[in-house]
């Protein structure tokens, strides 16, 4: 038996490394030269980041309204790509549904840090000030929101909902 398996080892053996051989060049593949085009991709041309998963995860979770999962993905997201505003406003939105607002405010300040004070953050930081109760800095916030960008209507309902809420705080003496 040996005497069989190891002439046909040693004939598989050549016949897998004869495409190995140094010095010569690959078969041609069959190709159109014509309608391929050779791409390289440069470091500033990644179309792929380390932190598009967790960071997409994170959206889902969020959007679902599993906001602790949410949160863990949006941490991974901004370890990954610490300059993403998009994950650093995920996390600090995350923060806020679960009642973290000292970490929210974090998270808030580095979104700020890379993208400025866009209209989203504003937004955003303006509800954190209203689930907390803290209702003259959430109209400082949607007003300045509102001066940005007049006509998104996340802002106008935000700023509707802030009016309305006035009915609830007070009482009867």
């Amino acid at each position: 038996m040996a005497r069989v398996t190891l002439p046909l080892t040693a004939t598989l053996a050549a016949f897998l490394l004869a495409g190995c051989l140094p010095g010569e060049d690959p078969p041609a593949a069959n190709v159109d030269a014509e309608r391929t085009t050779l791409s390289i991709q440069r470091p500033g041309d990644v179309n792929y980041y380390p932190s598009d998963e967790p960071l997409r995860l994170g959206q889902e979770f969020f959007n679902r309204g599993i906001y602790g999962t949410a949160q863990r993905y949006f941490q991974d997201a901004v370890e990954k790509a610490p300059k993403d505003p998009k994950a650093w406003v995920g996390l600090a939105a995350s923060y806020d549904h679960l009642r973290r607002f000292d970490l929210a405010d974090r998270a808030y300040r580095e979104a700020i840090k890379l993208s400025g004070p866009t209209t989203q953050i504003l937004n955003n930081q303006g509800y954190s000030y209203m689930l907390r109760g803290k209702l003259i800095l959430a109209r400082e916030k949607f007003t300045e929101a509102f001066q940005l960008d007049p006509d998104n209507p996340t802002i106008q309902n935000n700023i509707n909902l802030l009016n309305s809420s006035y009915k609830f705080i007070q009482r009867e003496p």
